[in-house]
Formats: C-alpha cells, sequence, structure tokens
C-alpha cells in the first residue's frame, strides 16, 4: 500500500454521492489512487450528519458500498487534539476563527504531514503550517 499524500476534505470526499460530481477533483482522485488519499474521522462525521439531516436510504446504501470503505480513515487522536488546541490559540490570537471541524481536519493533516484537498480553499487559508490544494480546478 502506497504512502498517503493527500487528506480529501468533506468537499471533495463527498464528490461520488453527488449527482453531478465535480468532474476536476474526481479526475484528481481517480489518478492518484485510493493509495494516495486518506480521509479524517470528522470528514466522515460530516458525510453522515448530511446523510441523517437528508434521510434517503438510498444515499446511505451508496456510501456503505461505494464511498466509506475507500479509503483509510484517520482518527482523531490526541496528538491530533493537540494540534487542533494549538491551531485554535493561533487563529484566535491572529483574529481569524475557523471553524472547529475544519480546524480538527487541517490538525489531522498537519499531524500526518499531509497535504489537503478540498474545494474550499477560504475555509482553510488563513491555517499555518497547513497546505492546501484546491481540486476544484485542473
Amino acid at each position: 500500500m502506497a504512502n498517503p499524500r493527500y487528506l480529501l476534505d468533506t468537499s471533495v470526499y463527498s464528490q461520488p454521492l453527488k449527482r453531478l460530481a465535480d468532474s476536476a477533483s474526481t479526475r484528481r482522485w481517480d489518478a492518484l489512487g485510493d493509495g494516495a488519499c486518506v480521509v479524517s474521522v470528522v470528514t466522515c462525521a460530516e458525510v453522515e450528519w448530511g446523510l441523517h439531516k437528508a434521510a434517503i436510504p438510498r444515499w446511505w446504501a451508496l456510501y456503505e458500498k461505494v464511498l466509506k470503505p475507500r479509503l483509510r480513515i484517520l482518527p482523531a487522536e490526541a496528538a491530533v487534539w493537540s494540534e487542533f488546541a494549538r491551531m485554535k490559540a493561533v487563529q484566535f490570537a491572529l483574529g481569524r476563527p475557523v471553524a472547529d471541524f475544519d480546524l480538527l481536519i487541517a490538525a489531522t493533516a498537519v499531524r500526518h504531514s499531509l497535504t489537503l484537498a478540498t474545494h474550499n480553499v477560504r475555509h482553510f487559508q488563513l491555517i499555518q503550517g497547513l497546505i492546501v490544494e484546491d481540486w476544484s480546478r485542473d
């Protein structure tokens, strides 16, 4: 198994569930292969929250069959939470708060030395020490 290089944000990870998936990120993910990508448990929780909210059984079935088993899921262990706390303090001191789930995903990427793949660069661009790639563009 290849060493992962990318942590997929929810905006990228959820693309296989969308009726009109973004072609740029889908091509990028396919070209790299699943071995180059991982996902945070936080991202899985965001996707599952959306599925609970929608309450459409066929979407759940698609998630369980196609998406959930596809990538290794990184936990939010103590080192990730410590990185999250440091990042939150930095963002607070700079007067540029970032949503907690986004910070926790970013902390996972930093802790595991991964590049964060996202469609929402503006959510992450203010976080120091985080390498971000916009997968919504070719």
